[in-house]
């Protein structure tokens, strides 16, 4: 990613341009995907909210920044390097970063996922059996299976239905999302103002996720995130159509409003799919999403530029109507998601078919490896004592 970065600023010709932009969105949600799985996966269930919302800030930090660089930097090759130099801090520190232990312990790797495990448990202040993987999971070998196939996902029709219903809402927002960052400059007033809008506006969005999403819950905050962004957008209409340009701030409210859901939805999404897919597809199921989502980033731009071909006040309100409208629809289709709010992560393709049945809670209820690492990364302070195999450990 740093070097591709680097080398963008350097093209000899719009080839060599095109061939290093691939590489830097390749990489990039390559490190940004993976880093958010890990991130999930290393906590347990009361923590998978903070976690995965978190992360989202730092996004819209990277916005803000960035039109500011871009302000005091207008040409883009410099802004390239500019934007480079913080890659160059993560090589500092990735080794320090655990794997997953639940990756470890499906690929059937103990003795790395017991020192993963025993280290989180050391700081969290609780305890756990020395041998609780290898008897946990004694004789189950050949009942998990070490590694899952994306194309698993389409093999049932529950999983079938529930994976296109994710990848249709990553569509959706990612094509709202960078949409209403695109369309900023055709809001009228000063671009770079508007950009800087469009990133502060997320972290309000983020904190109402934060605040609100173990309560509401993950599928009904997501579903009201998308339909009440989407009105945003369509409401745009009147002030465009029926009012002159002394309320253009209302027609940049009610656009930011929009945007607003739009973010929102996106930190949600990246959580609850995440803790839709089950554990040995869980990365392929995030990377398809994620390249599902990038057709709806290829359309924002061109849908975004379709209202300077339309011309006049129909096509500056437009790209906002698209916007809207897809939001709203991508929403309604989620409504047949099941809800993850408090519930243990699916690590098979098995728990990815029962997920959200009763079937499901009564199987993970006698799953002791489960615990464990829920254990592991809880802290003393918000455990209950529990028996594991005959012993007293720390449990959610």
């Amino acid at each position: 990613m740093l070097a591709s970065t680097l080398a963008l600023a350097f093209s000899p010709n719009y080839v060599a341009f095109a061939v290093f932009m691939t590489a830097i969105g390749a990489t990039t949600q390559g490190v940004f995907l993976v880093g958010f799985v890990i991130g999930m996966e290393l906590v347990g269930p009361t923590r998978r909210t903070f976690t995965g919302i978190v992360s989202e800030y730092f996004f819209a930090l990277g916005l803000v920044i960035l039109s500011g660089i871009a302000y005091f930097i207008r040409h883009w090759k410099y802004i390239e390097i500019v934007c480079a130099a913080p890659f160059s801090i993560v090589l500092a520190y990735w080794w320090l970063l655990p794997e997953s232990p639940r990756w470890l312990i499906l690929k059937h790797r103990y003795e790395e996922a017991t020192i993963v495990l025993q280290k989180a448990a050391r700081i969290n202040n609780v305890v756990l059996p020395d041998d609780l993987l290898q008897t946990s999971d004694k004789g189950k070998d050949d009942d998990t299976p070490k590694d899952g196939k994306i194309w698993q996902l389409f093999t049932s029709r529950v999983l079938l239905l529930r994976t296109l219903v994710i990848f249709i809402n990553w569509c959706m927002v990612t094509m709202a999302y960078y949409g209403l960052s695109l369309n900023s400059g055709n809001l009228g007033g000063n671009f770079y103002l508007n950009f800087f809008l469009s990133g502060l506006v997320e972290f309000p969005a983020y904190t109402l996720v934060l605040l609100l999403v173990d309560r509401v819950g993950r599928k009904r905050l997501h579903c009201i995130s998308m339909i009440m962004g989407g009105m945003f957008c369509l409401s745009t209409i009147f002030p465009i159509l029926f009012l002159d340009e002394r309320y253009q701030p209302l027609t940049t409210a009610l656009a930011m409003l929009g945007k607003l859901g739009a973010a929102a939805a996106f930190a949600i999404i990246y959580m609850y799919s995440a803790e839709l897919f089950p554990t040995v597809v869980r990365n392929a199921g995030m990377g398809a999403s994620s390249c599902i989502a990038r057709l709806g980033a290829i359309a924002a731009p061109f849908i975004a530029d379709s209202g300077d071909r339309i011309g006049g006040k129909l096509g500056k309100a437009f790209p906002l109507v698209v916007f809207g409208v897809a939001t709203i629809v991508a929403g309604v289709l989620a409504l047949h998601l099941p809800e993850t709010l408090n519930q243990d992560l699916p690590e098979t393709i098995e728990d990815g078919i029962l997920f959200g049945t009763p079937a499901y809670k009564a199987k993970k209820e006698d799953v002791t490896i489960l615990a464990t690492i829920n254990t592991a990364f809880t802290n003393d302070e918000d455990t209950v004592t529990s028996q594991i195999n005959g012993e007293t450990v720390s449990k959610l």
